[in-house]
């Protein structure tokens, strides 16, 4: 079982930007895809963005395109989700998640991490 931790979360004003991280235990991390996902207060968690394994593409859903940037370090076992020009509507628990394959991921992650809280002020 992978352990994730994500970081990087806070209170921000609408406009800033925020890195999120998250490391990963498992020595396979690379051959995993890995994604984010976020969850709003009183909302389901929804699927933020995910890459490949080998980092050559990435997916995003359709509200954070342009603003979101997700990457990965494979050699430090750690996944990026950069956040700029952040709006109130951005606030969420943001949830680090791995699969397999991309396409499970978006739909069906094998594991999660425990969450980090981004607030943005209007």
């Amino acid at each position: 079982q992978v352990q994730l931790v994500e970081s990087g979360g806070g209170l921000v004003q609408a406009g800033d930007s925020l890195r999120l991280s998250c490391a990963a235990s498992q020595r396979t991390f690379s051959r995993l895809a890995m994604g984010w996902f976020r969850q709003a207060p009183g909302a389901e968690r929804v699927f933020v963005a995910a890459i490949t394994w080998t980092g050559s593409s990435a997916y995003y859903t359709d509200s954070v395109k342009g603003r979101f940037t997700i990457s990965r370090d494979n050699a430090k076992n750690t996944v990026y989700l950069q956040m700029d020009n952040l709006k109130p509507e951005d606030t969420a628990v943001y949830y680090c998640a791995t699969a397999g394959h991309h396409t499970k991921l978006v739909n069906a992650p094998d594991c999660w991490g425990k969450g980090t809280q981004v607030t943005v002020a209007a």
